[in-house]
């Protein structure tokens, strides 16, 4: 089997790992707003609980890449990430917020973990077939997972089943997880050997900052998906069994974005990142009490997140070299965090003051990404 051949069927492998661990905690995911307010949070708590653990999901990612690339154990911090996202069907027992709050920050710290190093592996397979398409593919199937998942809830809330019952039928997907994983492990042990010739060039450091920089700024006005569903359901605009398929949506827009800009990344390059800032304020129809205005702007969330899982990740491949890919990873995902958890926070405060406030706060920060953003591409 050629060099190319084997680079495709690991990196479907490893999209098979995504998509199995996406239907368990992206399922979860979908629901987390409505799950938290029956605790009856605000939504600033709500803001608080998605941006810390998204925070933590981030933040973890700086030392475990630096740790992964140090050890080369790609493979061991993989699976510790991975093991992590058993504490999805515990949320079952949870019976108050904080305890909620602690599983699902957990199953954060476990993608903390595992992401670093499994991108890197990605990445060093994504250079036989092309960053963006290598990333779109992974991405793909990634978020076919993460439109089961909320299905699978959505069926669940159908036939009058609970919280509790859905989080316990997601233990079957979390562990299809960890057995493709060590299919994956057994059949590809050293996935570094795609990418070889790369550990000796030359790149400029300063690039990478550069580009965290605008990645920090970007991702500052992007509301997670629990306040936009936390709105959803304190504004009565649909019924709680309807915003897992509102997510599912998303993810299938998700889906196919990345594929399309996947392409499109390997044509033009950084300037497909473009999309992001320009995008991300029309996100703000799905504050909207218009089903219709709701629709147009998880449409377009999703799709946003689509260029954001492919293109950004590709684009560190290409800003570093192997050896402190990981370490780059860890870097990105860390600003993407810190980002996140801020914004998060922010929204959510100003989404219980004032719908105008948070719209200008967003169209701000966009602007000042979209300016970082046009320098990087300058330089380059």
């Amino acid at each position: 089997m050629n060099r190319m051949n084997r680079a495709v069927k690991f990196i479907l492998l490893v999209g098979l790992v995504s998509l199995f661990g996406d239907i368990a905690y992206e399922g979860a995911r979908s629901v987390t707003g409505p799950f938290l307010a029956t605790f009856g949070v605000s939504a600033i708590l709500v803001g608080f609980v998605s941006g810390f653990g998204e925070f933590a999901g981030y933040a973890v990612r700086l030392l475990s890449g630096y740790v992964a690339d140090k050890t080369k154990r790609y493979w061991v911090m993989t699976f510790a990430g991975y093991a992590l996202i058993l504490s999805i069907p515990l949320l079952a027992i949870a019976n108050c917020w904080e305890i909620a709050a602690i599983l699902l920050i957990l199953e954060r710290i476990g993608k903390a973990i595992r992401s670093p190093a499994r991108d890197a592996m990605l990445s060093f397979a994504a250079k036989e077939v092309g960053r963006g398409w290598g990333f779109g593919i992974h991405e793909a199937m990634d978020q076919i997972g993460a439109i089961i998942g909320p299905l699978f809830l959505f069926t669940i809330f159908f036939m009058h089943g609970s919280y509790k019952e859905g989080f316990i039928l997601l233990t079957i997907p979390a562990t299809l997880t960890l057995i493709t994983l060590g299919v994956a492990r057994m059949g590809y042990p050293a996935p570094h050997e795609f990418e070889i010739s790369r550990s000796l060039e030359r790149i400029e450091s300063s690039k990478l900052w550069h580009y965290t920089f605008f990645v920090f700024a970007s991702v500052m006005g992007f509301a997670s998906f629990p306040i936009i569903s936390y709105h959803l359901k304190v504004q009565s605009v649909i019924s709680d069994t309807l915003i897992p398929i509102l997510y599912a949506t998303a993810m299938g827009v998700d889906a196919v974005t990345a594929l399309a800009i996947g392409k499109s990344y390997d044509r033009i390059g950084f300037k497909s990142l473009l999309l992001i800032p320009l995008l991300i304020p029309f996100t703000l129809l799905s504050f909207s009490s218009s089903f219709v205005a709701v629709l147009v702007g998880i449409v377009i969330w999703g799709a946003v997140m689509g260029v954001q899982e492919t293109v950004m990740r590709a684009a560190i491949a290409d800003l570093t070299k192997l050896d402190r890919r990981s370490t780059a990873y860890g870097i990105f995902n860390t600003a993407y965090g810190i980002s996140l958890f801020a914004g998060s926070i922010i929204i959510g405060l100003l989404y219980d003051l004032s719908l105008k406030y948070l719209s200008f706060f967003v169209i701000t920060v966009e602007t000042v990404a979209l300016l970082i953003l046009l320098l990087f591409l300058d330089r380059s």
